[in-house]
């Protein structure tokens, strides 16, 4: 898509520098049994990660993987926790975690910018998984005067 190829860019270089440290690629250790309750979200999130990664085949054509999940509920209720469960069951998937914080910059167009290039990074890792903490401080709030589309 773009003109430049893999390493000529250096904005995109330093951006991808920037994201790296601020990622946590990791293989964390959270089984399916470490997480208490949440059994409709984990069956929820088995079927939508893990029998796509370990079951290809089963989703061609029409049936297509699920491409986003958003986990939601107040904090301390096992979102985070949740994420690490299924990126250990995943086996081998990479596992992006960060803070919407680390995504998040002053200047116009680089929040953008940082979120395309992670999830360029996911690509090049794939399959992978990317967690973002806190993702609704990424979207900006509507007040009573603005509309739905805005």
């Amino acid at each position: 898509s773009d003109s430049d190829s893999e390493g000529e860019n250096p904005e995109k270089k330093k951006l991808q520098e920037q994201l790296m440290g601020a990622i946590m690629m990791e293989k964390p250790n959270v089984r399916w049994s470490d997480v208490a309750g949440l059994e409709g979200a984990k069956e929820a999130l088995k079927e939508a990660v893990i029998l796509p990664i370990k079951f290809p085949h089963l989703f061609t054509g029409k049936r297509t993987p699920w491409r986003g999940i958003l986990l939601f509920g107040p904090p301390g209720t096992g979102k985070s926790y949740l994420a690490k469960a299924v990126a250990t069951e995943a086996n081998n998937s990479t596992f992006f975690s960060v803070s919407s914080s680390d995504l998040m910059s002053k200047w116009l167009g680089e929040s953008e910018k940082l979120v395309k290039n992670l999830f360029e990074l996911a690509r090049q890792h794939k399959p992978s998984i990317i967690f973002i903490d806190e993702v609704d401080s990424l979207c900006g709030s509507r007040n009573e005067n603005e509309s739905e589309g805005a």
